[in-house]
């Protein structure tokens, strides 16, 4: 009976999302859901791959993989319907690296270094899911790198919407030293979706809805973001 509830409640907070996400939406820019922009290409960067499955969920043995690629085709799905030209580094489970290679982790960054550059992209989202030895930590976040400041507006831009949208989101985005914001002059960022490695958070990320909320929260920031600047 106590489990039912707990899981009634669980469906009740995700609608709530939903529909403050939705309120968000129909807030935006009149131009962005009337005028197509078919001259836009963004990047869904799906970390790990392949040999490499990233963080694993302690309740549901999802892996990071697993749930990268889930998102990153929702997130894919939402652009394309506005006509936003989408490039993914990654459509499956494999990974990017030679198989030949000696060192198969710089193989495979290097390969998406090479998709991002020929993409002639506008922006570069790289989805993730966090991890973190304390089980308490949980939360979305995103990650830009230092100086970039069109990165660090974009990022600005998603976690404002993060925080109207998701539970215990941070409340600002964070500075990161990550190759795949380093390795071009795109405006780039990370969005750790939440972590694996909290059970609680862990339950919402597999669920349907909640990839929604994310992944609508994400274009709705990018949208914001595109408004502004």
């Amino acid at each position: 009976m106590f489990t039912s509830i707990v899981i009634k409640k669980s469906y009740l907070i995700i609608i709530a999302l939903l529909i403050i996400c939705l309120s968000a939406f129909l807030a935006l820019p009149a131009i962005f859901t009337s005028i197509p922009n078919t001259n836009l290409t963004i990047v869904i960067d799906c970390g790990h791959g392949g040999i490499d499955g990233g963080s694993v969920g302690k309740t549901t043995g999802k892996d990071e993989n697993f749930l990268n690629l889930e998102y990153g085709k929702t997130l894919k799905g939402i652009l394309e319907n506005y006509n936003i030209n989408v490039v993914m580094t990654r459509s499956d489970l494999n990974g990017l690296y030679d198989i030949t290679s000696s060192n198969k982790k710089r193989s495979d960054m290097e390969k998406r270094k090479e998709i991002i550059l020929n993409s002639k992209a506008n922006l570069v989202i790289s989805l993730h899911m966090n991890s973190f030895p304390l089980r308490s930590s949980r939360g979305a976040q995103v990650f830009y790198k230092k100086g970039d400041v069109s990165g660090e507006a974009l990022a600005k831009s998603i976690q404002e919407i993060f925080v109207q949208t998701l539970p215990k989101a941070k409340k600002t985005p964070n500075v990161g030293d990550y190759y795949i914001l380093n390795c071009s002059n795109i405006p780039s960022v990370i969005v750790e979706c939440g972590f694996l490695s909290n059970a609680d958070e862990e339950r919402l990320l597999v669920t349907e809805e909640y990839k929604e909320s994310v992944c609508y929260s994400i274009f709705i920031g990018i949208l914001n973001f595109l408004a502004k600047n």
